[in-house]
């Protein structure tokens, strides 16, 4: 029996949400199949939820010198997010009629996603710079656009994730607190990753109710 065109689109929708639980249960594995070691201290035991970065779970060796057995749970991890993720980006639009820039929100979204695929090569520092410039606009855009549907709860919310990531990216560049990097990461992942899915599930809803 085949499935209604609108019913395989719903499903489409949300696939980020069902990328993001995969992330999130392979990021759990990564850490648990970690050496160990971080920038605080090379010579710890396992992944330390307070020192270590997301990054350390991709490095082909771990901070204590050993082969990074989480390595490739890692990489699976970030490029299923990533890859998952441009699906938000190609649907977000949705939630705006008529407005003017919803191809800058699609495209520089996915294009951000894309690029931050290579977030685990050596060109870490250059694909921060560009995905999360790409990033920013598509969210200031997204911001706009939910302000102008009055969607007022997700605009709030965003905004509280947007300041969380300039404050990761400012701390990145000055070093400036650097010892909380570890920590302000985290909770900015938890933070903007459930905004990703309650608007994931707003579209959802949007298109299942048009």
């Amino acid at each position: 029996m085949n499935v209604p065109d609108n019913k395989r689109q719903n499903f489409f929708i949300l696939i980020p949400c069902l990328g993001i639980l995969l992330f999130v249960i392979l990021y759990i594995i990564a850490t648990l199949n970690y050496p160990g070691g971080s920038t605080a201290d090379k010579t710890a035991k396992g992944f330390d939820w307070l020192h270590n970065y997301w990054c350390d779970l991709t490095g082909e060796i771990a901070k204590n010198g050993e082969i990074n057995s989480a390595r490739p749970i890692a990489l699976a991890a970030m490029l299923i997010l990533c890859s998952s993720l441009t699906f938000f980006w190609y649907y977000l639009p949705l939630l705006f009629n008529n407005f003017r820039y919803n191809n800058v929100i699609r495209y520089c979204g996915i294009l951000s996603m894309l690029i931050a695929m290579f977030l685990f090569t050596g060109y870490h520092d250059m694909v921060i710079n560009i995905a999360g410039t790409l990033g920013c606009i598509a969210l200031s855009f997204t911001f706009a656009g939910l302000y102008q549907n009055k969607l007022y709860n997700h605009f709030f919310t965003g905004l509280f994730c947007l300041v969380l990531i300039l404050f990761n990216y400012f701390i990145y560049q000055t070093s400036y607190l650097r010892y909380l990097l570890p920590i302000v990461q985290k909770i900015t992942f938890i933070c903007f990753l459930s905004w990703i899915c309650l608007m994931n599930i707003q579209i959802y809803r949007h298109e299942a109710n048009s």
